[in-house]
């Protein structure tokens, strides 16, 4: 028996096989179609007629879309080459400048450049496809927009029906119709019709449960009635929005969707509207691969899209200039994808997958951070004391010191800000950082220390979390604002005031028969009037007078009657006018309170079994304040303002006028508030009078006394907040 040795292939014959190998790979890829001829005339009320020619008959409707920065058209053939292999030609007829046949790996797109908007309409017969063209520049007017569109192929005559018609309000605001198909082959055409919009379902039975018409306007979104109602072989639904809106509208399997939105609705906060920035196109998808879609995209915008092994179905959509981001939003919502964005590439999978995967990434990066070494580094800090930093860290609350009654009063023997510093070390032990804290920054493993003698933090954990530490302290070891608040309080008053009165005085003296009779203001002077003594002036009998009053009087004596009248007429007239101002100022930091007082405190004495205690009243002009500035520099002011005075004397003691105000107000940066005022008014008109004698007209003048009095006491505060040092990072 002879033994053979096989010989190895040589290099040649392999790179042969493999050849074949990618040939037979390539198979089901090239294209078994071919587009032979394409030809454009003019049609009907000057439409424009574009016959596309193919070698065989299209197996499926191919993907049109068009855009409107530039003005395009755009039909991709799949599975197409292109005869006469790239083709340009230059038509400049009707609303078409020119047209290009460019070949894309296994497809073929013909790209139309247009003058302007133009609405277009397909169909297909056999190996031919025409695409009607409309200038929207010579058929549109501004009641009456037509922009039909067809979701699907009518085809053959064949009943369809909708099962249900929906309305639901969407999350930001929007309109959203849902219409229940009987299956996904109905026709649909979208024309706008005045500010109406007017959707047909092609050959479509209505039941009469759902002829009706909806009032939507409770619902406070742009659609306000949606009717719907049978129109020949058709079902015809009428929609009737407000104000300035926008629609979108698209098809999966037996499910239709037409959302509505508004442009101009004020009561939408603008971060509640997704913002979408890209390029507009419009987009009409009947039936088509969800990756030719993906691919169709990805050709417009020029990025990279991704998309999963599990992506896959059919699509029927129909968009007119949206953003193509907000474009393959809607695709991905309708087919409950998502998408992952990292520079110019686009990863698309399901939802469930991406979770899935992200899960799996965010594990093994916890696996690999515990058992990461260890780093430990130090901080310098400038402004933030270090165990405050600490606290920070370990996912506790910085305390701001600002509750006023807890860190400084005006009451002389009070603490006063001395107690400042150990109010907010209780704040912050109270306040203390935990390590399932959801703010910590540190991480499980990681921990940190201090020394408040060089202001040092000392912070132990992974080198990625030292990173986070250092921003974290980049934004907290920055200089506070000092500001300096300037008060100003000012006392006025005006005071009037008349007094009118008179001294009236008579003795005399008489006889009847062998009887002397005297008369005077006293039984000792009408006795020496008797005696025949008769003073320089009498006293006065009625005496209203004034108390440092002038005065102007006169005398009547008769010395044969041994009588005299004195009379003396009194009048005072006072007008007081004075101004307090009182200017306290005080310069603080930041969210820390601040007092600054002036006056004196009034010794007043008590008895007691104990024996006799001295003790003080307060009589202080005090300005207490906490101020918060704000990042568009306002500044918001807890102040106090008391101005104490020293008032009448009793016999307790003295009295304590106090005036005072607390409250909070919002300033800006050197502008002056009033804090508010009392006004005081006081108006007297008194009279003093001898009964009967004082009723007498004109004489009667004699025996009263008359009295007015009109004053005004006014107190306002004003305050001046001013920013001294600017935030660091500003």
């Amino acid at each position: 028996m002879t033994a053979t040795r096989a010989k190895p292939l040589h290099a040649s014959a392999w790179a042969a096989l493999l050849a074949c190998a990618v040939w037979l790979h390539a198979l089901p890829a090239l294209a078994n179609n071919a587009l032979n001829n394409v030809s454009v005339s003019t049609g009907a009320e000057d439409s424009q007629i574009i016959r596309l020619q193919l070698r065989d008959a299209l197996d499926g409707e191919p993907i049109t879309f068009a855009t409107s920065n530039p003005y395009r058209l755009v039909i991709d053939f799949p599975r197409t080459s292109p005869a006469s292999g790239r083709v340009r030609e230059n038509l400049n007829t009707g609303v078409i400048r020119d047209y290009h046949v460019v070949p894309a790996g296994d497809r073929t797109r013909v790209v139309f450049n247009l003058y302007g908007p133009a609405s277009h309409q397909v169909r297909r017969e056999r190996n031919m496809l025409f695409v009607v063209l409309k200038d929207e520049r010579k058929h549109t007017t501004p009641d009456m927009v037509i922009t039909p569109t067809r979701f699907a192929e009518e085809g053959a005559p064949r009943p369809h029906s909708i099962r249900d018609v929906d309305f639901r309000r969407g999350a930001n605001g929007e309109s959203r119709i849902v219409v229940s198909l009987s299956d996904p082959g109905v026709g649909i055409d979208i024309q706008q019709r005045g500010r109406a919009i007017q959707v047909d379902f092609l050959n479509t039975g209505l039941p009469a449960a759902l002829q009706r018409r909806l009032d939507v306007s409770d619902f406070a979104t742009p659609a306000q009635t949606i009717e719907t109602y049978v129109e020949g072989r058709n079902t015809r639904m009428m929609v009737m929005p407000k104000g300035r809106w926008d629609y979108a509208s698209h098809q999966t399997g037996n499910q239709f969707v037409m959302e509505i939105r508004s442009l101009d609705e004020p009561g939408i906060a603008r971060d509640a509207k997704p913002h979408y920035q890209g390029e507009k196109l419009t987009l009409n998808f009947q039936n088509v691969e969800i990756r030719a879609v993906l691919q169709v995209i990805a050709d417009f915008t020029g990025l990279n899209i991704i998309a999963s092994d599990t992506v896959g179905g059919n699509l029927t959509l129909r968009l007119k200039d949206v953003p193509w981001d907000q474009a393959l939003d809607i695709i991905m919502r309708a087919k409950g994808l998502d998408k992952r964005v990292s520079g110019n590439v686009i990863w698309v999978a399901p939802r469930d997958e991406l979770a899935a995967k992200e899960r799996q990434e965010l594990e093994a990066r916890k696996a690999v951070a515990e058992l990461e070494p260890l780093i430990t580094r130090s901080y310098r800090l400038n402004y933030v004391k270090a165990n405050e930093a600490t606290v920070v860290l370990a996912g506790g609350v910085r305390a701001a010191v600002s509750d006023l009654g807890d860190t400084a009063t005006c009451s002389p023997g009070a603490t006063g800000i001395s107690g400042i510093e150990a109010t907010g070390a209780a704040a912050q032990a109270q306040q203390q950082g935990t390590q399932t804290s959801p703010t910590r920054v540190l991480s499980s493993r990681g921990g940190s220390s201090y020394d408040l003698t060089t202001n040092t933090l000392i912070v132990t954990d992974t080198a990625e979390r030292h990173l986070a530490v250092e921003e974290v302290i980049k934004g907290i070891d920055v200089p506070s604002r000092q500001v300096m608040i300037e008060a100003r309080i000012v006392i006025a008053d005006d005071k009037w005031g008349r007094n009118l009165g008179a001294r009236l005085g008579y003795q005399g003296s008489g006889k009847i028969g062998n009887t002397g009779i005297g008369a005077g203001s006293y039984a000792s002077s009408a006795t020496a009037a008797i005696s025949g003594i008769t003073p320089a002036a009498p006293a006065a009998n009625v005496d209203l007078n004034v108390p440092s009053a002038g005065s102007i009087g006169f005398s009547i004596f008769n010395a044969s009657a041994a009588a005299i009248l004195s009379l003396e007429l009194q009048a005072l007239e006072l007008d007081n006018r004075g101004k307090i101002v009182s200017n306290p100022r005080v310069v603080t930091t930041n969210l820390r309170p601040a007092v600054i007082m002036q006056g004196e405190q009034i010794p007043f004495q008590t008895v007691s079994q104990s024996g006799t205690q001295t003790s003080f009243k307060d009589a202080v002009l005090c300005l207490l304040v906490a101020p918060q500035v704000l990042n568009n520099d306002a500044i918001i002011l807890n102040v106090e303002v008391t101005k104490d005075a020293k008032g009448e004397t009793t016999t307790a003691g003295p009295a304590i006028n106090v005036k005072r105000v607390k409250t909070q107000v919002r300033v800006n940066n050197g502008e002056t508030a009033v804090l508010g005022g009392i006004f005081e008014q006081t108006t007297r008109n008194d009279t003093d009078k001898v009964p009967l004698l004082g009723d007498i007209p004109v004489l009667g003048h004699l025996f009263k006394r008359n009295q007015r009095e009109d004053s005004k006491t006014e107190m306002l505060i004003f305050l001046t907040p001013r920013i001294l040092m600017e935030d660091a990072g500003l």
